[in-house]
Parts: structure tokens; sequence; C-alpha cells
């Protein structure tokens, strides 16, 4: 696949993302805020980390998405005795040619399902560092890019926590926002009944709706989104807020200062915009703050209520 790299208009774009929102809602029925920032998360070229109990549609929207984007789905069902090698892929020696041949592993797609990521060891889970930061992978000293819109999305189960190996602060770091999906309302409940009696599923019949270079650029063009320098003043503040609060442990590192940035710029572009606002910030403050924050206190949401409160937002117009 080829990245172009002349950014394009915002108001060209509002079509395939309306697409896209349709596509994504008719899999995961009454969860419109969730998808919007599952979107924003995409097109920001972060990875989105689900927390959430089992059978709430994250395998069902990981494939809604690759399909959506016509790009290749890969998953891995993480378990103890995974190997950081069935992540990557390895070289395998070749008695016919008498030279080692590189097979791919499934960090090799464009959307990958890391299903219950909390399951496999430290090892394994760090064979996914280098391929969420720098969309490469090194194998016996040979590095292999990956694709240029690689997508994770992994999952945990909150509840249960035996025999989990919680994920590292470096991990979590990685990750653009941390989502809950949650159950769907009972009028969804029943749309999932009506849909489970049709021939084919709504997620198998709908055509995808962007290339994988038309989403590319869709990135570019929220990578480059002018941002204000009072807004990037406030983002600072609110990043240095978490530094100075007594609460915290462990506030937003400067990867975490640009994922901010980034989702931001991904939230207007949703909106139509080809500006950052404040209240874009602070939309997806939850979210980018959730996956990043460690707190001397359980209270999480009341830390992040209160640093979004008491740090002043600029005017802007």
């Amino acid at each position: 696949m080829t990245v172009l790299e002349k950014p394009i208009d915002v108001g060209s774009v509002t079509q395939s993302l309306d697409g896209l929102r349709r596509q994504l809602n008719s899999v995961l029925l009454g969860k419109n805020d969730a998808v919007e920032m599952v979107i924003a998360c995409l097109l920001a070229q972060g990875h989105l980390l689900l927390d959430d109990l089992p059978g709430t549609g994250k395998t069902t929207l990981a494939k809604a998405i690759a399909a959506c984007i016509h790009g290749k789905l890969a998953r891995v069902q993480c378990t103890p005795d995974l190997l950081p090698s069935d992540v990557t892929g390895f070289s395998l020696f070749n008695q016919k040619t008498r030279e080692f041949e590189f097979h791919a592993g499934p960090v090799f797609s464009d959307v990958l399902l890391a299903d219950e990521l909390n399951r496999t060891t430290p090892r394994t889970q760090s064979a996914l560092l280098e391929a969420m930061a720098e969309r490469q992978v090194t194998i016996d000293a040979v590095p292999y890019a990956l694709s240029p819109t690689f997508f994770v999305i992994a999952t945990q189960n909150p509840i249960d926590s035996h025999g989990a190996y919680p994920l590292p602060e470096a991990q979590l770091d990685r990750f653009a926002i941390k989502l809950k999906i949650g159950y769907p309302d009972r009028a969804s409940q029943i749309g999932i009944l009506e849909a489970a009696t049709r021939e084919e599923t709504q997620s198998d019949a709908s055509p995808g709706v962007l290339t994988l270079d038309e989403l590319a650029r869709i990135q570019n063009t929220v990578r480059t989104m002018t941002v204000h320098p009072r807004v990037r003043e406030y983002l600072v503040d609110l990043v240095e807020a978490t530094h100075n609060d007594a609460s915290i442990q462990l506030g937003v590192s400067p990867r975490g200062l640009l994922l901010w940035q980034r989702m931001s710029q991904a939230w207007a572009i949703l909106q139509g915009r080809d500006f950052v606002t404040p209240s874009d910030v602070v939309h997806v403050a939850r979210p980018v703050l959730s996956v990043r924050l460690l707190t001397t206190t359980d209270d999480v949401d009341g830390v992040m209520d209160r640093l979004l409160d008491t740090v002043p937002a600029p005017e802007y117009r």
C-alpha cells in the first residue's frame, strides 16, 4: 500500500466518515458515543484498550472496522503460554535453500485484535511495545515495517483477575484511550435478536467505506491540523496538573500529551471542523486519562473531574 502524503480538505471526508459511522453503529447497536470515540482513535493513529465484560461486542467491533477500511484483520487469543514469536513472527531455517525464511505474525495486519491481553505474560505483552509505538518489529536484529495504518484493539476483563497479568504502565501509555462499551439498552437488545434471525449479518453484508489509502490521508490531515497556541497551552496546563496533584502517583507523559492532542484533533474533524477548541480537549480527556493515570485513590473519575474543573480553559474564538 502506498501512503498518500498530500492532506485532503476536511469537508471532503465528511461523507466517508458518515458511512463509517453508519456501518459501525449498525453492528454495535445503541453505542453511538462509544463508536464516535473509536473512530476518533482510529483517525488519530492511536490504539484502543477495551476494558469491558465478555460478550459486549468487542470482537464484532474489530471485525467491522477491518471490513470498513478494506483492511486485514488478525486476532490473537492471549493465553499464558503465548510466545512473543506467536505475535510478531519468527525466522525458520529452510533446509532446501539453506537460508532463514521469515514467517510473519499477526502484527502484520491492518487491525489486530489482542483478546484478553492481560492473560498473557509480560514477556509476550512486551512484544507489542515496538509495534504499537513505532509500527515496526525487530526480529533477529532485522526491522520489519508494519502497515502505516496499523491499529491495535486490545481487550481485558476488569472483573475476573485470576491468572491475569496487569498491564504495565509502559504498555498502557501506548494506548491512546481506554473505553468501556457496556451492555446495550433494551431496544438495542431487541435489535440484536432481530439481526440474529437474518441470513447474513450486517457486518458480513456491508461493503467497505474507506480504502487504506483514504484512511491514511485522513489520518495525515488529522496529524497536521493546526492547533491554536492557547489550546496547546491549555493541554500543557492539564498535563502539568497531573504532575502536581497529590492524589496522582503517575501523571501524563510526553507521549500521552501528544496522543491527547491527536485525539482532540480527530474529535474536531469528526465535528466537521478544521480547528481544535478547548471543548474538544475536554471531550476526549477522560478516555485519554483513564488509560494512563496512576492514582492513590480508587475514585479516578473524581480525580479527572477535579483536574478539568480546576484548570481554567482559555477563551477561544
